[in-house]
């Protein structure tokens, strides 16, 4: 058997990256671990214990001790910012291309241009600052849940057209804008009226439909998420194709490329890794990677103690996962950024994230600080006989 697992726990990092002064002064401080233990003091997470978080972290807090077993390292986040999208395209071998951060309305005219000149009927709707309608079913402005300026949305109403067609129209954008994301996502049992009722302008500048209150999420629900500077052809499951089947668990499975493999989306900690395991069970020439989204959710809610019971759910499992693996398996614990839910505000932290090993037989090893979480995904590839040709270096030779 060959199985590479890759668990992201999602926002788990472990202090604040060097060029946070720089590059984002409000994370000045940020250390996701820290936080949530010493919220939890009487937390219990054995299994990551003994893997080695407080050694990655360099911290023993509470009850967590150093680990004399642990293999681990430690990755620092080449993409730009801190973003689950970017952190995961990251890890599966894409190297991050600096994209622009624009408030929609200076695109406009743009996407304008090209969506009638592909054949749609485009009009302007809202103020301060407008957004498109586009075919009387969807519309494109500003994500307002992220960072602003750094994603656009699609928003549909799927009774009126087919996720297929809404994501042709996401495609069209996504040719002619630089920000980080497109997203094109929409819902049954709305109308085009709910949509354009949730129109909201924040700091008079960045104009947009708020998801949640125009009820796409409720019925329906579909989503894709388009990437500045993405090739899924250098990635992990292109490259592993005709050599291991390739499963992503989770949230990854929405973001992640995966044509020829299987993805499973969804969300509660402890389906996500029922299904993992139900996977390691059933494939044995497979490399999996699931992704534990409730951590960051609760990074969101400024909930350490919802984040502290998050990772006890999966601490609880990942015995169990490891019991299952061979002599030849491997199981990479790691994150794509922080989400310090103490630090004042409610998005993700610049942080350096855990890089956790389990081996049948190995202990006792460090494999360096790494500068791109695309060495993670280099090492999978060097594990089944492949090389990612865009980014990273592979630490197998450490193990």
């Amino acid at each position: 058997m060959k199985r590479f697992v890759v668990l992201v726990l999602d926002s788990f990092g472990i202090g604040e990256m060097d060029d946070v002064k720089k590059v984002r002064p409000q994370d000045v401080g940020a250390n996701t671990y820290r936080s949530v233990l010493k919220s939890n003091p009487k937390l219990k997470i054995p299994n990551l214990e003994k893997l080695g978080i407080a050694n990655a972290a360099e911290m023993k807090i509470g009850r967590i001790e150093f680990s004399k077993d642990a293999v681990y390292g430690i990755g620092n986040l080449m993409h730009f910012w801190c973003d689950t999208f970017y952190g995961h395209q990251e890890l599966m071998g894409t190297f991050p291309k600096k994209p622009k951060t624009e408030p929609f309305y200076e695109a406009i005219d743009e996407v304008e241009k090209v969506l009638k000149k592909s054949g749609y009927s485009v009009e302007r709707f809202g103020s301060p600052r407008e957004v498109l309608v586009v075919n009387e079913c969807a519309t494109v402005g500003d994500n307002l849940e992220a960072d602003l300026g750094q994603v656009y949305n699609i928003t549909g109403a799927l009774d009126l057209i087919s996720y297929e067609k809404l994501l042709e129209i996401g495609r069209a954008v996504r040719k002619v804008v630089k920000v980080p994301r497109v997203i094109a996502f929409g819902g049954k049992n709305v109308t085009i009226e709910d949509i354009k009722n949730a129109y909201e302008c924040k700091e008079e500048v960045f104009g947009g439909i708020n998801a949640p209150k125009s009820g796409v999420y409720k019925n329906g629900y579909q989503v894709q998420h388009m990437g500045y500077g993405i090739d899924s052809a250098v990635q992990l499951p292109k490259i592993l194709e005709g050599v291991a089947k390739t499963i992503l668990i989770g949230k990854v499975a929405d973001i992640v490329e995966n044509p020829n493999g299987k993805s499973i989306f969804c969300v509660d900690s402890g389906k996500v890794m029922d299904v993992l395991i139900e996977e390691i069970k059933s494939n044995d020439n497979v490399f999996i990677c699931a992704n534990i989204q409730e951590t960051d959710l609760a990074g969101h809610q400024e909930d350490a103690i919802r984040y502290g019971n998050r990772l006890e759910v999966v601490d609880r499992k990942l015995k169990k996962l490891m019991n299952l693996l061979d002599d030849e398996d491997i199981l990479v614990v790691t994150a794509d950024h922080g989400n310090d839910p103490t630090i004042g505000h409610s998005n993700h932290t610049r942080e350096r994230v855990p890089i956790l090993i389990y081996k049948k037989g190995l202990s006792g090893k460090y494999i360096g600080e790494r500068k791109t979480l695309s060495d993670i995904g280099q090492s999978v590839a060097e594990y089944f006989g492949k090389v990612l040709p865009d980014n990273g270096e592979s630490f197998l030779e450490k193990l």
